[in-house]
């Protein structure tokens, strides 16, 4: 568990703002420091399964976070996950591509068979004729 002090020095190095308290960013830091104090928690105590569900919760609290924050503002984003390091970071961008590219290969695919039709319907009107 956090001390005051350890949570008030990340919300310091953390912060948007002179207030801030509560932005995805100082909420991501928080955990992430969470989650390593409760992974090498874990470490020695194998046996411990309601941290280790505490740990899982933090986790996936912490991926809701993060792709927010990936959504709303990818500079935030970036800067964010380099400053603490975290691997899933990269996975996460790498799944985003991926989601980017087979939207557009399918707008291509629509686009095409738009283009088709429009093509064709003029054939069949000179056909009637």
């Amino acid at each position: 568990m956090l001390t005051r002090k350890d949570k008030q020095k990340i919300i310091a190095k953390f912060r948007t703002h002179d207030n801030d308290t509560g932005s995805p960013q100082v909420q991501i830091a928080i955990l992430t420091e969470e989650i390593k104090q409760l992974t090498e928690h874990l470490k020695t105590h194998k046996h411990d399964h309601s941290s280790r569900r505490g740990l899982l919760k933090k986790v996936g609290e912490r991926r809701r976070l993060l792709k927010y924050l990936q959504k709303e503002d990818e500079k935030a984003f970036k800067d964010l996950t380099g400053r603490l390091k975290l691997k899933i970071a990269k996975r996460m961008q790498e799944e985003e591509d991926e989601r980017i590219r087979l939207e557009e290969e399918l707008n291509k695919k629509d686009e095409i068979k738009v283009e088709e039709e429009e093509t064709e319907e003029p054939t069949k009107e000179e056909d009637e004729e």
